[in-house]
């Protein structure tokens, strides 16, 4: 198969782009670098993580019409895995408008194009932020997400219903996938695992929201990955699934373990929770294991793994 990953050199788009290659498919990694973080980390995740890789690497805008559609027609590609996505709850009330032209018109731009090319099967990245304050925990894809808490939530919640439009009208097959709280080497500076691993060292304090009464279900970037190509290759005619770790873990907890894992205790400035924020996503797996998937590491080992990852990545020496 020849698959296109949007937002190839994204953190998960990276990591499945690997996996991919490792078995055999063709790759074609389309991404825009943009300055949301350091764009120096998506070139070295194409420079050093995908060293060696053959692949083709496009670096364009997922909403230029023309740059996508001459792409299409050049690459004849089978598959789309679409990652691309401006991120970040906080981020999006700073600027709704890029979120919403990003996130929802870049999703029509891609899914027309697969009508008009024959794509077999187009798995995208929702967001366990669609579930907004639901009560009821774990989450499932049964509940109702009709009242997000912030533009990002509402842009995934919005590519959901139009992949449905797609798949209803057209006959595409689309999945997405509700991905919860992903960590693990090479991921985002933005994130909690990256953020304060990055301020203890730097001995500065760390904000702990809602004054540490949080909890996720933390997810390693290794079985996001395998869940993700699991959906791939089922080729559903239409599906939502929640792709999460197996145990709701405390945000305390995961502090205690970067803290093991630094041999330093961190200073914690305790905070309110924060707009757009929730205080647990805990994530109902059951449909996605039917598929034969389910997360295997734990954050004890998967913590480890990025702290020796940004140890080497940034030369830290204590």
């Amino acid at each position: 198969m020849k698959i296109l990953i949007t937002g190839g050199a994204g953190f998960i788009g990276s990591a499945i782009a690997k996996k991919l290659m490792d078995r055999g498919d063709d790759v074609v990694i389309i991404d825009n670098f943009n300055e949301y973080y350091d764009p120096q980390l998506k070139h070295d995740r194409i420079n050093i993580f995908l060293d060696g890789y053959d692949f083709e690497l496009y670096e364009g805008d997922i909403q230029d019409v023309d740059f996508c559609g001459s792409m299409f027609k050049k690459e004849k590609i089978d598959k789309i895995i679409h990652l691309a996505a401006m991120a970040g709850v906080r981020n999006s009330l700073k600027d709704p408008m890029l979120y919403e032209e990003v996130n929802v018109m870049g999703t029509i731009v891609l899914l027309d194009l697969s009508v008009k090319h024959k794509i077999k099967n187009f798995v995208y990245a929702s967001s366990s932020s669609v579930y907004g304050n639901n009560k009821k925990v774990p989450f499932s894809e049964e509940d109702r997400v009709d009242t997000p808490i912030s533009p990002y939530a509402a842009t995934k919640r919005a590519d959901e219903l139009i992949a449905h439009v797609y798949s209803h009208i057209y006959g595409l097959k689309t999945t997405g996938l509700r991905y919860f709280t992903v960590y693990g080497p090479w991921g985002r500076p933005d994130m909690a695992l990256f953020l304060f691993t990055k301020n203890i060292l730097e001995n500065k304090p760390i904000n702990v929201n809602n004054h540490g009464e949080m909890s996720r279900n933390f997810t390693y970037i290794d079985d996001i990955v395998s869940g993700t190509i699991t959906a791939l290759d089922a080729d559903l005619d239409y599906e939502i699934m929640n792709i999460g770790g197996d145990k709701e873990e405390s945000l305390m907890r995961f502090i205690k373990v970067i803290e093991k894992n630094l041999g330093k205790k961190a200073k914690k400035n305790m905070r309110p929770m924060q707009p757009g924020d929730v205080p647990s996503t805990v994530a109902d797996i059951s449909k996605l294991r039917k598929l034969g998937w389910k997360p295997t590491t734990k954050i004890d080992d998967g913590i480890k793994n990025f702290i020796d990852w940004y140890k080497g990545y940034f030369k830290v020496n204590n």
